[in-house]
């Protein structure tokens, strides 16, 4: 079982926000079941539930790996789907009434309001989503106005990588003095918001950068080099609609294709697409990490700190 690469990143919470948000917006929260206490800690399910249903979704928002859901009278709720957790759209309110294996949340939705989508006929319809999750890690976090939200965020994420501020030289700074690895640097969500183990294996090898290598020893080219790696194997991610490994789907059950298309990631044993030298795999803070030494060399010392990471 894969339990370290599964978890969505950035690729994949934004297709999910980009084909949900556009049915969902403008429409209002009739019922939310909760049907698992764990997905709204620390509220009770009935308390969450209470502060939102009746409003209206004004926008279905995305930061870093998590959905936001706004709602009139500044009311949020930040989603994070963790290893497992998929939404699921049925249209015509859920005439079916059968729920997938290992549902958590039942939304109703009722019609948007006029003019609000392009597709009339459709917006008059109520809408049913289920929100799944196997392993039970998804979550669900009210927040009462703008406020709360910048602050929630604040908290728990740095840059965004599609923000016009994420340069090489902002990375550079963040890191000045790091003896962590630079992978370890880019799964930090507090550094790079939305960049999980896939990405940061596809960059690094995009950028020629050992995933070992202290983030702190980084040259200037290699930082600029490494941004526009980040935002290469982001946006590849997002154009295949995400990658599945085990369990990522989008809102319609469709597996996204990127896992296709990836250079180094799972890839061990197999000739490197630029050398042909063999990709192999190691373990970098805990996490399956694929890499070609001989596209990306490894550091010549690697001090206590970079050790600690293996």
């Amino acid at each position: 079982m894969h339990t370290l690469d599964t978890m969505p990143e950035l690729p994949e919470v934004e297709t999910i926000r980009g084909q949900l948000a556009p049915l969902v917006e403008g429409r209002t929260l009739r019922r939310m079941e909760i049907l698992d206490a764990r997905w709204s800690r620390p509220l009770a399910p009935e308390e969450l539930s209470d502060a939102l249903e009746g409003r209206r979704i004004e926008r279905l928002g995305r930061r870093g790996k998590y959905l936001v859901w706004s709602f009139e009278g500044d009311v949020h709720l930040a989603q994070h789907l963790r290893m497992t957790g998929a939404i699921l759209f049925e249209p015509g309110g859920g005439r079916s009434g059968i729920d997938p294996p290992h549902t958590r949340v039942r939304l109703e939705l009722g019609p948007a309001r006029r003019g609000s989508r392009p597709d009339r006929e459709a917006a008059r319809r109520a809408v049913r989503l289920v929100i799944v999750d196997p392993r039970r890690f998804g979550t669900g976090e009210l927040l009462l106005g703008s406020e709360a939200l910048e602050a929630f965020f604040a908290a728990r994420l740095g840059l965004e990588p599609l923000d016009e501020g994420f340069t090489g030289e902002h990375l550079r700074r963040l890191a000045r003095g790091r003896t962590a690895p630079i992978k370890a640097f880019l799964l930090d969500q507090r550094r790079v918001a939305g960049v999980g183990n896939i990405y940061a294996d596809e960059a690094l090898f995009r950028a020629r950068v050992h995933p070992l290598r202290p983030a702190g020893r980084l040259s200037t080219a290699q930082w600029s080099a490494l941004r526009d790696a980040v935002m290469a194997a982001l946006q590849a991610g997002i154009d295949a609609r995400g990658a599945t490994i085990d369990d990522f789907r989008d809102i319609d059950g469709v597996s996204g294709s990127f896992q296709d298309q990836f250079l180094v990631h799972r890839r061990a044993g197999e000739p490197c697409p630029r050398c042909g030298g063999e990709i192999v795999k190691m373990v970098v803070g805990g996490r399956g990490t694929y890499v070609c030494e001989t596209c990306q060399p490894r550091p010549r010392r690697r001090g206590a700190a970079a050790r600690s990471y293996l």
